[in-house]
């Protein structure tokens, strides 16, 4: 039996904090994914239909017990209001799965959105009432099924656990399909122009109270740079995706805008503090139509993003402050969605299967690189096909602990879930550099 130690969490602001030695249970209950020789352990969850919600937040426990995932009722379908899904948790010693929660509150791209708060007792997932089709956040002890509903949804929690940031997942759709919740069309409305009644939410957990941290028309009138454009009122305004920095100290989302007669749509990255104040474009419209995928760096002053250089065409993975400054580029070749370990000197990401990385047979690969030695390194191929759109399949990476990375795949008919062990390749390349 492979028996996997306690791990030591690189940085005290990159894991949550009340479990900076999370300890993964015996892999050995599961089996290994061999495909196109890995050159890391990799190990396949069990189920069918199953995915983790997005990359850069690992779906494992704080304790390393666990992990939480999502099964989807159909694969190639897209969900009907009152349409059901399973919160499912798998426990990493014994190897058994169990469904703890059925839920309406998902999309196909994150499911539920399920992800842990500060401890093991503490399971999010967002759900739907088909009897009033109002969305909200469940809060979830797995062990005993004790449960609360809270106030607003869900995209993810703060590292701390005390706080839910969302976007309106109703309306999301209006934006990307894939990314939030469904309740019948006649009751999800539009926002024709930087509207002062829908915008970036934040649910106090210990309270359970949601309040709109700051309104569309907020972040129009006072982000900067400005984006304010002349004909605001002929657009649709929506944020789209919530993500906390590190610290807990700072929000990025999206804003997206797009013509209310069919046109382009176009985004910008907005970040404030959280308080609301403080409201900075981070990455312009123009910016964004060269490039995708922002992140956190684990310092939670920096933003990392895969962008095409000006001077020298092709996607580069950058590196910039969270008001747009200071940037620079990380590694030459970006790709998919990148996320920084803990330590600041490695990257994981993925590819999608029409970029140049991609293996251009529906697989792509996992890549780590090293931004100290400045290589990437396939260290998995995996299978996602080339569907587009709301049920394509994208590995979303993310680390655990500093030493495991979780993705996506496609296997056998169905969604899997696997993990991967950097521990042995991560301290041979961390070796090599003394």
């Amino acid at each position: 039996m492979i028996i996997i130690a306690v791990l030591l969490a690189m940085l005290s602001g990159s894991q949550r904090t009340v479990a900076q030695g999370e300890a993964v249970g015996s892999l050995a209950h599961f089996p290994r994914y061999t495909a196109h020789n890995p050159s890391v352990p990799v190990y396949v969850m069990p189920g069918e239909r199953m995915l983790h919600r997005f990359f850069g937040v690992s779906p494992i426990s704080p304790s390393g017990r666990y992990v939480a995932l999502f099964r989807l009722p159909c694969e190639n379908q897209s969900p009907s209001p009152g349409d059901a899904g399973d919160v499912v948790v798998i426990d990493l010693q014994t190897g058994k799965e169990r469904v703890v929660a059925q839920t309406r509150g998902w999309e196909v791209q994150v499911g539920a959105n399920v992800q842990w708060g500060c401890s093991d007792a503490d399971l999010y997932f967002n759900d739907v009432d088909p009897r009033t089709w109002k969305a909200f956040a469940i809060q979830l002890d797995p062990a005993t099924g004790k449960r609360r509903s809270l106030e607003g949804t869900v995209f993810e929690v703060s590292r701390d656990g005390t706080a839910l940031g969302s976007h309106n997942l109703i309306k999301s759709r209006r934006t990307q399909p894939g990314y939030g919740v469904i309740i019948p069309e006649d009751r999800v409305g539009r926002n024709v122009g930087p509207v002062a009644d829908d915008g970036l939410y934040v649910t106090d957990v210990r309270t359970g109270q949601c309040r709109m941290l700051v309104s569309l028309k907020t972040i129009y009138e006072q982000a900067v740079p400005s984006i304010q454009i002349p004909d605001p009122q002929k657009h649709e305004y929506y944020c789209f995706q919530t993500k906390w920095n590190p610290q807990g100290t700072r929000l990025l989302t999206a804003v997206q805008w797009a013509p209310l007669a069919g046109g382009k749509r176009q985004m910008t990255v907005i970040t404030m503090n959280r308080d609301g104040s403080d409201i900075r474009t981070a990455v312009t419209a123009a910016q964004w139509g060269r490039g995708h995928h922002i992140n956190w760096c684990p310092d939670g002053v920096h933003l990392s993003m895969n962008l095409n250089n000006d001077d020298d065409p092709g996607l580069e993975l950058v590196r910039f402050k969270f008001d747009g400054s200071e940037r620079q580029t990380v590694f030459k070749y970006g790709s998919g969605h990148p996320s920084f370990h803990p330590d600041g000197r490695f990257i994981v990401t993925d590819a999608y299967p029409s970029e140049p990385l991609a293996f251009h047979d529906g697989s792509v690969p996992i890549r780590l690189i090293d931004t100290q030695r400045n290589t990437g390194t396939n260290i998995v191929r995996i299978f996602v096909s080339a569907t587009r759109g709301e049920f394509r399949v994208d590995p979303h990476p993310a680390w655990h602990a500093g030493r495991y990375v979780i993705f996506n795949g496609f296997a056998d008919g169905t969604r899997k879930v696997y993990i991967a062990d950097l521990g042995n390749i991560l301290t041979e390349m961390t070796r090599r550099n003394k």
